[in-house]
């Protein structure tokens, strides 16, 4: 396949606000001998790329600075040490780093193909999420059918997936949320309740409607703002996944007596320093437990807005301003 000499990406000359953000001109990425190239077609925008944008989230060092972490295309190169792909697939993959460009290379070992009956802007919509709601809330802190899991944010892309995936497997949802519209788009997705957390304590509210036992698990992307109200929600042996730190994270004067009392755990991670080998993990669990619940239509992305690859800007304004529920999606093309 004849590829062009250049691409057009969207450019980061120094941090800042949104219109910090420019189209540019510029080589397509070298391919390595485990990644594949994607002509991009759909881009997902994720709260990392915007903490990146603001120079709080710098990318590894051996990751493309481009901003973008997740993309659908086509495949139109491979490298010599792939297998599985191949010239002329249709692809989305969890980027470390690049995915907003019009070409993006990513290692094949975070590529899937696009579920059944899907498109370029569904299947980008995709893996962000899936990767960092599986990761963390079934294969570290181990959610499973008949439990209880409280999420944080739930009209978020991140909680839209997370409500469904739990609603999945069997296991009773509550969220919290900032207005009713985001209520009704997550009670409408499975779960049980949803908490307005500008009007209810949230921790009361759970004591009330486990009748004082606690959720089993915890999904938090707040962090030190609500670390004594999510242990205080936790049932004896409870789990808590801290996934962000939208509300700081340094918890003062924080209580850990429950940790000890109700042997509780707690855990965190972050999706893009993880190795390779772990993220081909996640992949192939997605793959095998995932992938089929999407192609029946059990489990769906939420797609918020699609916006041109050229109105970027935009697309960070509205992520920033949380008036979306669920995912923000680039259309390239």
């Amino acid at each position: 396949m004849s590829l062009p000499d250049e691409m057009t990406f969207i450019d980061l000359p120094a941090p800042g606000a949104p219109e910090a953000m420019v189209l540019a001109k510029g080589p397509l990425p070298r391919l390595r001998a485990n990644e594949i190239l994607i002509r991009s077609e759909a881009i997902g925008v994720n709260r990392p790329d915007v903490a990146q944008r603001q120079g709080s989230y710098p990318p590894p060092a051996d990751a493309s600075p481009v901003l973008g972490l997740e993309v659908a295309g086509e495949v139109v190169a491979a490298g010599d040490e792939v297998v599985g792909f191949r010239v002329g697939d249709k692809v989305t993959a969890l980027a470390n780093g690049g995915a907003y460009a019009e070409y993006c290379a990513v290692p094949a070992s975070q590529a899937l193909f696009w579920p059944k009956g899907y498109d370029a802007v569904r299947a980008a919509a995709i893996p962000e999420t899936f990767f960092t709601v599986w990761a963390n809330l079934f294969m570290m802190a181990g959610l499973k059918q008949g439990e209880s899991v409280l999420i944080h944010g739930g009209s978020s892309g991140i909680g839209t997936t997370a409500i469904q995936l739990a609603r999945a497997i069997g296991a009773e949802v509550f969220v919290t949320v900032g207005n009713k519209e985001k209520a009704d788009a997550c009670l409408a997705l499975g779960a049980s309740r949803a908490i307005n957390y500008r009007e209810e304590d949230f921790a009361a509210v759970i004591k009330a409607e486990t009748g004082k036992r606690g959720v089993d698990v915890v999904l938090d992307m707040i962090g030190a703002a609500y670390f004594d109200r999510n242990l205080a929600s936790l049932a004896r042996d409870g789990r808590l996944s801290i996934i962000a730190f939208l509300g700081g994270a340094v918890a003062e004067k924080a209580n850990l007596t429950p940790i000890m009392v109700k042997r509780l755990r707690v855990m965190g991670s972050t999706m893009r320093p993880r190795t390779a080998d772990e993220k081909q993990e996640i992949r192939d669990e997605l793959r095998e437990k995932v992938w089929p619940l999407l192609e029946a239509g059990s489990v769906a992305p939420v797609i918020n807005k699609v916006f041109a690859f050229n109105e970027v800007v935009e697309a960070h304004r509205l992520m920033e301003s949380s008036d979306h529920i669920g995912k923000i999606v680039l259309k390239v093309g």
